[in-house]
């Protein structure tokens, strides 16, 4: 049985390039969470309500390509649906929300991977985006580039399809990296990091240890 900590919902989300691991690893957490009694709500960006499936449509397997400014805006119109539609109400009847990326993926594909980085008034657009819904707890899923990229090919070679930001040059996915590393270093009381290279179970048993040094579970 869990205390009186399972009738407050939590938003707990899981970020990190592409091929890290993090939507495997999101998965064996709502397990672990739900057979402690927790109740468990997973979703992801874009594309988790009716809008944002159309939205993910056109930002990622569309056949027009999005300017960075549009792209941007995309991402954002899908979170503010996203937050009102999904979370809200989740987090309002007590449920820990798992959600396979939130603005942090904005700041480093975006931002960083689009070099948008010096847009003003940036951070009041994620905001107004985010309707006032922060994160408890970040999981940064750290993973060389070069062995993100290995899995995203084999992903691909078993018939995985492959969405834009997948097929986007090496440097593009290293400056998404460094400005994961940056957050982190900056944020830290709210990001930790995981080892992604380690096997899955390893890396599960990461996550669990967090959730208990934050005294979370």
């Amino acid at each position: 049985m869990t205390d009186g900590r399972s009738n407050t919902g939590r938003l707990i989300t899981f970020e990190g390039g592409d091929g890290s691991g993090k939507s495997t690893q999101l998965h064996m957490t709502e397990t672990w969470l739900s057979e402690q009694g927790y109740k468990v709500r997973v979703t992801h960006e874009p594309g988790d309500t009716q809008l944002g499936k159309e939205i993910r449509r056109l930002l990622l397997e569309g056949e027009y390509t999005p300017v960075p400014e549009c792209e941007l805006l995309m991402f954002l119109a899908d979170r503010a649906q996203h937050v009102r539609e999904v979370m809200m109400p989740a987090l309002e009847a007590g449920e820990w929300v798992l959600c396979d990326r939130y603005s942090d993926s904005t700041m480093a594909y975006q931002l960083a991977g689009r070099k948008l980085a010096d847009l003003e008034g940036l951070n009041s657009m994620l905001s107004f985006a985010e309707l006032g819904i922060s994160p408890d707890l970040t999981l940064w899923f750290d993973l060389p580039v070069t062995e993100a990229l290995h899995r995203i090919r084999s992903r691909s070679s078993m018939g995985e399809a492959s969405t834009r930001l997948d097929e986007e040059a090496q440097s593009f996915h290293e400056s998404v990296h460094a400005a994961f590393a940056k957050l982190h270093s900056v944020h830290s009381d709210r990001i930790s990091r995981i080892d992604a290279s380690e096997a899955i179970d390893r890396v599960q048993q990461q996550i669990q240890a967090v959730f208990t040094e934050r005294g979370l579970v």
